[in-house]
C-alpha cells in the first residue's frame, strides 16, 4: 500500500517571538521541519506534501532542501488543522495518508510504522499518549485500541478532562476516506476552527472503525516557545549521544559533544570533548576527532585524525590516514591518502595529492575579491612552512616550496620553488637602531 505524508507547517508560532517561521527554528542544526520529514522517510512515501502558511516561501525552500520532490500546498488562511489538511487533498492519489506536524520533531519512524500497520485494522488511526500532566491537550475517548472520539480541551467536560490519554494530532487514514471526512468537518466549536480530530467521530458515524496507537509522551513534544526549543535541543542531544555510544562510537566526554540531525559516525570512531557537528558530516569507522573541533559538510575516512582545534567546512574530503592538526581550516578541498597538515594552515578550493606534507602557516590564497580559484598539489610534495599559494596554481608531484615563499607560478614536478627576497645582514645595525630609538623615547619623556 502506498503512503503519502502530509506535513502541516503553516503556523506562525507567535510565542517564539520571531520573524522566522516556527518550523524553521533549528534543532540539531536542522530546521524542525526536517525532523518530521526524516521520520516520515522511513515509510518510503510516494508523496510528501508540505502545507505552508506563514513564511511560505522560506518553508517551501527548506522543504525542497531536504526533499526536492516535496509538494507544496499553501494555506492562505489558518482556519485549523482540518482546513490545513484540506489544502493537501488535491495532491493525493490513493493509498494511505499520514498527517504529521512540522513542530513535533520527535515522533519516531517505529511509531509511524505502527500507525500504518494499525490502519489495516481501522479506517482511521490516531496517535495518543498518556500525559503526566494532561493540561490543555485534547482527550481521547477509547476502549482498548478502539477509539470512540477525540474531544478538544476547550470543548471537554470535567469528566473528560480527567482522562490522561491525550491526542498528539497525528492521523493515518485511507486517502479517499480522509477527503470525504474532511469535507464534512465543521467549525461549530469554542475556537471556531476546523479540527482534523473531528474525523474520528465522523468516521464512526459513517460506520467505519477508528483506532488508537499509543507512544511515549516524549515523542509528542510540540515546540511553541524558545524555552521549549532549548529543552528540545537538550533532549535531542541526549538521544543522539546515547545512539552514538550504542552504535560503538567512543565519546570521551559525551555531554560536551553536539550532533546534527544527519551526523553519521562509524563504529570505533573516537570523538573527543567539545566537538560540534554541523549538518552533513560523515565520519568513517576508526577515525578520530580530537577536542574542540567544529565540522560541517565534510567526509572523514577510516584512520584519519582531526584536531584538536580544527575546523572542517563544506566540501572538505579527507581520505584514509590523513592527519589534520590544530588550528587548521579546510574548505572545499580534497586531501588524498596520507596527507599531513600539522597546524596553523588554511586549505580552501584545493586538491592535495597523497602523502604530501603541508608545512605550518601554509595558505591557499583562493579568492581574488570576485572569484574563487583552485590550488592543485601533486602526490608526495613538500610545502614549506609559511608558503602562500596564490591560486590558480599547480605544484607538481614530488616538488618542494621553500619556507616563506609566495608561489604565483606553477611548480614543475620534482622542482624546488624559492619565491622570497635574498637575506641581507647589516653588521651592528641592530645595536645602533635600538640606541637611536631609546634616545628618541627619552627625549619625548
Amino acid at each position: 500500500m502506498q503512503v503519502s505524508l502530509i506535513i502541516l507547517a503553516a503556523g506562525m508560532g507567535s510565542r517564539m517571538n520571531s520573524d522566522l517561521p516556527k518550523v524553521l527554528h533549528p534543532l540539531g542544526a536542522a530546521p524542525m521541519l526536517h525532523h518530521a520529514m526524516a521520520a516520515g522517510r522511513a515509510l518510503e512515501p510516494s508523496k510528501v506534501i508540505v502545507v505552508t502558511g506563514h513564511g511560505a516561501e522560506a518553508v517551501a525552500k527548506a522543504a525542497a532542501a531536504f526533499d526536492p520532490d516535496a509538494i507544496i500546498a499553501h494555506q492562505t488562511e489558518q482556519l485549523g488543522t482540518g482546513h490545513a489538511v484540506a489544502q493537501a487533498l488535491p495532491h493525493l492519489s490513493g493509498g494511505d495518508a499520514v498527517v504529521l506536524y512540522g513542530d513535533t520533531p520527535f515522533v519516531t519512524a517505529d511509531t509511524l510504522e505502527r500507525m500504518v500497520e494499525a490502519r489495516a485494522r481501522h479506517a482511521v488511526v490516531a496517535l495518543g499518549f498518556h500525559a503526566a500532566d494532561p493540561g490543555r491537550y485534547g482527550r481521547m475517548l477509547a476502549e482498548g485500541e478502539d477509539l470512540q472520539r477525540i474531544v478538544e480541551w476547550k470543548d471537554a467536560s470535567d469528566e473528560q478532562r480527567a482522562i490522561t490519554l491525550c491526542n498528539s494530532g497525528l492521523i493515518c487514514a485511507e486517502a479517499a476516506l480522509l477527503a470525504e471526512l474532511i469535507a464534512a468537518v465543521g467549525n461549530d466549536n469554542a475556537a471556531g476552527e476546523y479540527y482534523l480530530t473531528d474525523i474520528v467521530a465522523l468516521a464512526r458515524q459513517r460506520g467505519h472503525s477508528a483506532g488508537v496507537v499509543i507512544c511515549d509522551e516524549s515523542e509528542t513534544l510540540g515546540i511553541n516557545t524558545r524555552a521549549e526549543l532549548a529543552g528540545a535541543e537538550a533532549a535531542f542531544q541526549a538521544r543522539a549521544r546515547l545512539d552514538a555510544l550504542e552504535d560503538g562510537v567512543t565519546l570521551t566526554a559525551p555531554e560536551t559533544v553536539f550532533f546534527a540531525l544527519d551526523t553519521f559516525i562509524g563504529r570505533d570512531a573516537v570523538i573527543g570533548p567539545n566537538v560540534i557537528f554541523g549538518p552533513g558530516v560523515t565520519i568513517e569507522s576508526g577515525a578520530e576527532i580530537k577536542g574542540f573541533c567544529h565540522l560541517e559538510g565534510c567526509h572523514i575516512s577510516r584512520g584519519a585524525t582531526v584536531g584538536p582545534f580544527a575546523r572542517l567546512r563544506p566540501g572538505a574530503e579527507l581520505a584514509e590516514d590523513v592527519h589534520v592538526g590544530n588550528f587548521v581550516e579546510i574548505k572545499n578541498a580534497v586531501l588524498d591518502e596520507g596527507v599531513k597538515v600539522g597546524h596553523l594552515t588554511y586549505l580552501g578550493d584545493a586538491q592535495i595529492g597523497e602523502f604530501t606534507n603541508i608545512g605550518a602557516g601554509t595558505v591557499t590564497c583562493n579568492y581574488d575579491g570576485v572569484m574563487k580559484h583552485r590550488t592543485v598539489i601533486g602526490a608526495r610534495a613538500f610545502i614549506g612552512s609559511d608558503t602562500m599559494l596564490v591560486a590558480p596554481v599547480t605544484v607538481g608531484a614530488g616538488a618542494m616550496t621553500a619556507s616563506g615563499s609566495v608561489i604565483t607560478e606553477d611548480v614543475p614536478a620534482e622542482a624546488m620553488a624559492v619565491a622570497r627576497s635574498r637575506q641581507v645582514n647589516k653588521a651592528g645595525l641592530a645595536v645602533r637602531l635600538m640606541e637611536r630609538l631609546r634616545a628618541i623615547k627619552a627625549g619625548k619623556a
